[in-house]
């Protein structure tokens, strides 16, 4: 036959969402009237025949023969029914693949000119290969798909002879994509055809181990349920015929006798009675039993009513403090005095103390030496670094995870309602956008309010009023101001060297040799060698690097004992120059020699007392005062009064007024990578520029530190202790300071009390003629203690 033989003129019939391949049967709904009027002219012929094409895009309602695929299939229509006027529904027969050549007419239906397109006949290893892998997929897909399927239907599939009808069939029985679809009835070759159902296969077989996966878990799941769900009534029934309890009552009966046994307030015990009938009413699986479990669980651990009985002995607890800290007389007399207050009147409120001070100074241990003083049981907690306010009050029990706060988590672990407990690092709290700490401890800290504080978690109100709180901190300036009215200061200032003597001997040097293993007879460490340590390696208010000082010591030591040399060694000062290296340089002994224009001051750090010197330069043909070393704002107004004061009294030191016309000055402060503040300095950029302009030293042994204003007043300072210890740690005998501060000297060591010269002073002029030789003391007489 030929070509022209071949092409046909049929009606064309678009489908939406669908392909027909040949020798497939198709049922079809017709609803166009296009559609219906291509359906009753193919009816209206001997053969019935139709072209059955998809259409590109669904949405198109009047397709043309742009819009429709250029493949699709000569079908026979079998069967035919109207339910209505309007609507066909058919059952057609595909026969073979055509291709649209030309539209011969759009109206009233689409009628195109078409020719067949036959696939040719293909025998070869690789058409078969793929053919058997197809069947398998199939044969899987199927058992997947369908466990009670028949099994004619695959035997069927295995006894395909053709290829492409096997592959046909597999695409009318899957709910593939439409191009999908397409894609399979324009395959130009039967392996090509028979890779893409391959692919195909594949993807589907995956899809549907998948689900069957998913189904099997979830039913093995619902199985398990089930069977728990079963048993749990089997073992009720078994229990009921044994006379037993059921467990969960069982478990509930248990926390109503830990209940009746506790003595709690009645508001407790009202609550814990509701929780725990709302636990009996709850089944096991319940979201909420196990929340109310474990609340119930830590209502019952906590002691509501058990306090431990406090040692009132004065003289055992004078000596137990003095057993374990040397000196710090005023914080084991505030302690004394507690003992005897309670003494006396037994339901006094706990004292509410704050130790601050450098580090090193045995704030944390001291805490544990008043705990074993009076009796009671010690907890510690670091508020170091803390930002969520929950850590202290709780979190609510809506939360999942939810937990107690901190603080009633310390007295559960306590076990008593009066223990001591300690806040260490109060001055390192931090706050962002989950609360603030520090106002948590307001509330935990007040006396008034503390005796019915209430933990989010708890929602119970909680007495704290019996406990003693001590918290720590080396500096005040962040701490808020309503937290610090709510708390005892009580400073912790520096050692002097005689102190730091004393403490090595009696606790640092047996503590170092036990931890290193040694004797007291192996090593001996003397009175000079100690001497050695705290001047030539330590420059500290505290006592860690003296500490370690003597540890390294100690493992030298015991390094030699190791290696097989025995001898007892005593240690010497100047053993230690091979012990422990060359001793740490002082920025002091550089300064023997002072020029004009170069103070000494005093300082006060978070880390104690720090001597700082105070340099001044004229700049000749300047005109504005510079200051450089890390100054901020206080100390720069410091050094302006200073400059302005020197310069009004000009005439009276000696100084020619046109230097301060001429010249500029440069004042520096030395350590530069330091941050400096304060107004201690004023007294001591005053002298520093008086020096420069008179071309005059000051003394190189004398240190001074106070605040003064415009007309020569000066102001009182703090940390009178810190400083001067660290005058002396420089080795400087002399130091200026306010009069005002005369009453602060009694907190000094009296060995540094006899061995310091203090001049006390009222005005600036004071300070020059005790500072600068050359003046004589012209100005005013200046009185000594």
């Amino acid at each position: 036959m030929s070509e022209n033989e071949s092409v046909q003129i049929l009606p064309v019939l678009p489908l939406k969402n669908s392909v027909l391949f040949p020798h497939l049967l198709m049922p079809l709904a017709v609803g166009r009237p296009a559609s219906v009027k291509a359906v009753e002219a193919a009816l209206a012929t001997e053969g019935k025949e139709i072209v059955v094409v998809a259409q590109r895009e669904a949405s198109t309602e009047t397709p043309r023969l742009e819009d429709l695929y250029e493949v699709g299939a000569r079908a026979v229509i079998k069967k035919m029914a109207r339910p209505d006027e309007s609507r066909l529904e058919l059952i057609v027969l595909g026969v073979e693949r055509v291709v649209l050549l030309k539209l011969e007419q759009s109206e009233p239906f689409l009628q195109a000119r078409v020719r067949p397109w036959p696939l040719p006949e293909e025998r070869s290893a690789e058409v078969e290969a793929l053919h058997r892998a197809v069947v398998d997929l199939a044969g899987k897909a199927l058992s997947l798909a369908q466990p009670q399927a028949p099994a004619e239907l695959g035997q069927f599939l295995m006894t395909a002879d053709d290829p492409l009808r096997l592959v046909y069939l597999l695409a009318g029985m899957m709910s593939l994509e439409l191009a999908k679809e397409q894609a399979l009835l324009e395959a130009q070759t039967r392996g090509e055809a028979l890779r893409l159902m391959h692919t195909y296969m594949a993807h589907e077989v995956q899809v549907l181990e998948l689900r069957s996966k998913i189904a099997s878990e979830t039913q093995s799941e619902m199985s398990r349920q089930q069977r728990e769900y079963v048993l749990r009534q089997q073992m009720r029934a078994i229990q009921q015929e044994l006379g037993e309890k059921d467990p969960q009552q069982a478990e509930v009966q248990l926390l109503r006798e830990r209940l009746d046994k506790l003595e709690l307030p009645e508001e407790v015990r009202k609550e814990a009675e509701r929780e725990l009938s709302r636990l009996e009413r709850l089944p096991p699986g319940a979201p909420d039993h196990q929340v109310i479990r474990t609340y119930l669980d830590f209502v019952v651990e906590l002691p509501w009513n058990t306090y431990t009985e406090d040692h009132l002995e004065i003289a055992r607890a004078r000596q137990i403090l003095d057993e374990d800290h040397f000196n710090l007389k005023e914080v084991k007399e505030r302690i004394l005095e507690h003992l005897g207050v309670l003494k006396l009147n037994p339901g006094a409120k706990a004292p509410i103390l704050c130790f601050f001070g450098p580090p090193g100074v045995g704030k944390t241990s001291l805490g544990q030496s008043i705990a074993r003083a009076l009796g009671r049981k010690f907890e510690r907690m670091s508020l170091g670094g803390m930002h969520d306010e929950a850590e202290l009050r709780g979190h609510r029990r809506t939360y999942i995870g939810a937990m107690p706060g901190r603080i009633v988590q310390a007295i559960r672990r306590a076990g008593s309602m009066n223990p001591l407990i300690m806040l260490d690092e109060v001055d390192k709290l931090g706050r962002d956008f989950r609360g603030d700490p520090a106002a948590a401890l307001l509330e935990i800290l007040d006396p008034e309010q503390n005796k019915s504080f209430r933990d989010n978690y708890l929602d119970l109100p909680f007495d704290l009023s019996k406990v003693f709180f001590i918290t720590t901190g080396n500096t005040l300036d962040t701490v808020p101001r309503p937290l610090l009215d709510r708390m005892e200061m009580l400073r912790l200032a520096g050692y002097s060297e005689e102190e730091k003597l004393e403490i090595a001997r009696r606790y640092l040097v047996p503590r170092q040799l036990r931890q290193a293993g040694l004797t007291a007879e192996q090593c001996v460490l003397g009175e000079d060698g100690l001497r050695g340590i705290i001047t030539g390696y330590t420059r500290e208010a505290g006592l860690r690097q003296l500490e370690r000082g003597i540890g390294r010591v100690a493992r030298k030591i015991a390094l030699r004992h190791a290696e097989g040399n025995t001898e007892a060694l005593t240690i010497r000062s100047e053993d230690l120059l091979e012990l422990l290296g060359p001793p740490t340089p002082a920025p002091e002994e550089m300064r023997k020699d002072m020029p004009p224009g170069v103070a000494t001051g005093l300082a006060w750090t978070e880390t104690g007392g720090e001597v700082l010197y105070v340099e001044a330069t004229l700049l000749p043909g300047g005109k504005d005062l510079t200051i450089t070393g890390q100054v901020k704002e206080v100390m720069q107004e410091s050094a302006k009064a200073a400059r302005s004061y020197v310069w009004a009294n000009a005439e009276r030191l000696g100084i020619d007024k046109e230097v301060f016309k001429d010249s500029g000055i440069h004042v520096h402060v030395p350590a530069g990578a330091i941050p400096k503040d304060g107004p201690s300095a004023g007294i001591t950029m005053a002298t520093a520029l008086a020096s420069l302009y008179m071309h005059s030293p000051a003394r190189n042994d004398t240190a001074m530190t106070g605040e003064i204003t415009l007309t020569g007043l000066v102001l009182p300072i703090g940390g009178l202790k810190e400083k001067v210890l660290a005058a002396r740690r420089a080795g400087i005998r002399r130091v200026i300071m306010p009069k005002t501060n005369e009453k602060d000297l009694r907190d000094l060591p009296e060995e540094v009390r006899a061995e310091t010269e203090f001049v006390l002073v009222e005005r600036i002029e004071d300070v020059l003629d005790a500072a600068i030789p050359m003046l004589g003391g012209r100005l005013r007489t200046p009185r000594a203690a």
